[in-house]
């Protein structure tokens, strides 16, 4: 009987509820009883989701963080890539500038290697043989004269600083042709002027330049500017440094000079940036000598000769 009424009750409250509108104030006050259960009921699926939620977030928080130092390395490695490029591009814009002032044949090589015995300063360039390099070969950078061909290989060559403790080469003085000899001091922040007399025309802030005497430079390349002049009472010769105009440490395009001072050597260079001689005219004049300091036991006594009759 309990059963009968109650499942009459039932069906009689669904008829009304469908029907009429009688019960919703209600079932609103009974809404109010019955959400605290729903709530307690849904809180093991919530503690759930919110768990699975945290982890999966940590998770992706990491790989979003390892994702964006990834690519900000990358964005700072073409950075670096770019900042490179834009030196090199203005290196190389000296170096064509630098080029078509000059008369001579010219060859754009790259530095590869420096030679690590800190008592000798030679280089190694990407330029051998096979491009025409031969031996005594003039070499300069953007700014200056740094040196000459002492080795050739076939795909590179050797490379003598200016700067090096064996090599010399005969220099004049711009603003009044003064002769002279510059001898490296195995260091690339000066050089020294030897036979210069105690009461020669030079000062401080002259330019220097090859004068071609040694037939082995080209007349008129600068080599650097006197940086001191210290004359003594008691001596011929003044104490005179010269700070290289190259940039001797730091250039790395330099341009290989084929002049008939020189000689051309046996082979024609594959680049030709000089379009005004012709190549029926670029035939060898002369042989190269075969050593550096062969070409300073030659430029020096010759040098020698002219400062003694200048003295006299």
């Amino acid at each position: 009987m309990r059963l009968i009424v109650l499942t009459v009750l039932s069906i009689a409250l669904m008829v009304v509820d469908a029907r009429f509108d009688a019960l919703k104030p209600l079932r609103s006050q009974l809404g109010l009883f019955v959400s605290p259960l729903y709530y307690a009921a849904e809180l093991p699926v919530r503690g759930w989701d919110t768990v699975t939620e945290l982890t999966s977030s940590r998770a992706q928080l990491i790989a979003d963080n390892e994702r964006l130092r990834a690519e900000a390395l990358l964005t700072q490695r073409k950075l670096q890539k770019l900042a490179t490029l834009t030196e090199q591009n203005v290196r190389l814009r000296e170096l064509l500038n630098s080029s078509s002032l000059v008369d001579e044949r010219v060859l754009v090589a790259e530095l590869i290697g420096v030679d690590p015995n800190p008592f000798t300063q030679r280089i190694l360039i990407d330029k051998g043989e096979n491009d025409g390099v031969f031996l005594g070969q003039p070499v300069l950078d953007a700014t200056g004269l740094m040196g000459q061909v002492v080795e050739v290989l076939p795909y590179s060559a050797r490379v003598l600083m200016i700067t090096d403790a064996s090599h010399s080469l005969p220099v004049q003085v711009n603003r009044n042709g003064l002769r002279a000899i510059a001898s490296g001091t195995g260091r690339n922040e000066w050089l020294e002027l030897r036979y210069v007399g105690d009461t020669a025309d030079i000062r401080e802030g002259d330019i220097v330049v090859s004068s071609g005497l040694g037939q082995r430079f080209p007349a008129g390349y600068p080599v650097g500017r006197v940086q001191s002049v210290v004359r003594h009472p008691s001596q011929s010769f003044a104490e005179v440094r010269v700070a290289p105009s190259a940039q001797l440490n730091r250039s790395r395009y330099l341009l290989l000079v084929f002049s008939p001072e020189s000689g051309y050597g046996d082979v024609l260079p594959a680049l030709d940036l000089s379009p005004d001689a012709p190549e029926a005219e670029a035939a060898p004049t002369a042989e190269p000598a075969a050593t550096t300091q062969a070409a300073a036991d030659e430029t020096a006594p010759a040098a020698d000769a002219e400062e003694v009759d200048n003295a006299q």
